[in-house]
């Protein structure tokens, strides 16, 4: 009997060699249908991928992940009843692996998403609190779903059924130096305050379709709570959000690590994002149509 499942896993890369061997020796533990999307890396990383008995796709960067995970759907020759989409730095715990081989065959036909819990790891220590843990909708029956394009924070959506949820974790270990987290974040910023502005001036009207989305409880919950984060004061809402998650949710417990994990991610980084809007809405006098011409000729962000 087959030790594989009903799955095709979706990876989308671009010089992950210090990721892909772990993500795919997991992999293969349970499918044996993986596609790496690849970016034209000019690391090992096809190399690697191809060693490991994936097949690999290149295809340019459209601009974001959501746009290559959607062309990804569309091109890859999916034979699996169920598609995974994961990152390169994710791999599933045994635990989940387990249970996607107890529960998979049994999931009722009004099912068509399947939610996961996210563990983060940060500087090899697993973020036991302050945001943990964070719920994805990322198995899904092809056909049944999409992710939506945004420039950040995208989610799987499904067309149409139910969602269930899985008691068991999938990981987020990168394995890259602070250094690394820190320029990959700045690059961050400018999208995250797009998306900001977009919600502030819902130049996509985007406001009213994210209401009418098939998303995972926790995902909506999340852009409700995004939307009225847009509206709160510049630079004072990163802080009362590190406060939130460091003291009120307990990340102060996880030693140096935490401090840094909910410094950098929950308020330097948001902070800067701040920082990005701030700048956008001086250089436009605040000018929504100049805001979007910024974006579109800077940052080549069309919204």
């Amino acid at each position: 009997m087959s030790n594989t499942l009903d799955i095709a896993v979706i990876i989308l890369t671009y010089n992950e060699e210090l990721h892909i061997r772990r993500c795919l020796e997991n992999v293969r533990q349970f499918g044996d249908e993986i596609f790496v999307i690849d970016c034209f890396s000019t690391d090992k990383t096809v190399e690697i991928a191809k060693e490991m008995g994936a097949t690999v796709i290149q295809h340019e960067w459209p601009g974001n992940q959501a746009a290559q995970f959607n062309w990804a759907l569309e091109n890859c020759p999916i034979t699996k009843t169920w598609v995974l989409r994961l990152d390169a730095d994710e791999y599933l715990l045994p635990e989940l692996i387990q249970e996607l081989k107890q529960k998979l065959s049994a999931i009722p036909e009004s099912v068509s998403g399947i939610i996961f819990k996210r563990r983060q790891y940060f500087l090899d220590k697993w973020m036991k609190r302050g945001i943990y843990p964070v719920k994805l909708l990322r198995l899904f029956r092809f056909g049944f779903g999409r992710c939506e394009v945004r420039w950040m924070d995208e989610h799987i959506q499904l067309t149409r059924g139910d969602t269930v949820e899985f008691q068991y974790d999938f990981v987020d270990h990168n394995l890259n130096d602070i250094s690394w987290w820190c320029h990959k974040h700045v690059n961050y910023a400018i999208r995250e305050a797009a998306e900001l502005l977009d919600q502030e001036f819902d130049f996509s009207g985007k406001a009213q379709q994210d209401t009418q989305k098939t998303l995972g409880k926790q995902a909506q919950s999340k852009r409700q709570k995004k939307h009225r984060y847009a509206k709160l004061p510049l630079f004072w809402r990163s802080f009362a959000y590190f406060l939130y998650r460091y003291f009120l949710k307990l990340g102060f417990l996880d030693g140096k690590e935490g401090f840094l994990w909910h410094f950098l991610q929950g308020w330097w980084y948001r902070t800067f994002v701040d920082a990005k809007i701030y700048e956008l809405k001086k250089s436009s006098g605040n000018d929504p149509d100049k805001i979007k011409k910024i974006l579109l000729e800077k940052y080549h962000i069309h919204l």
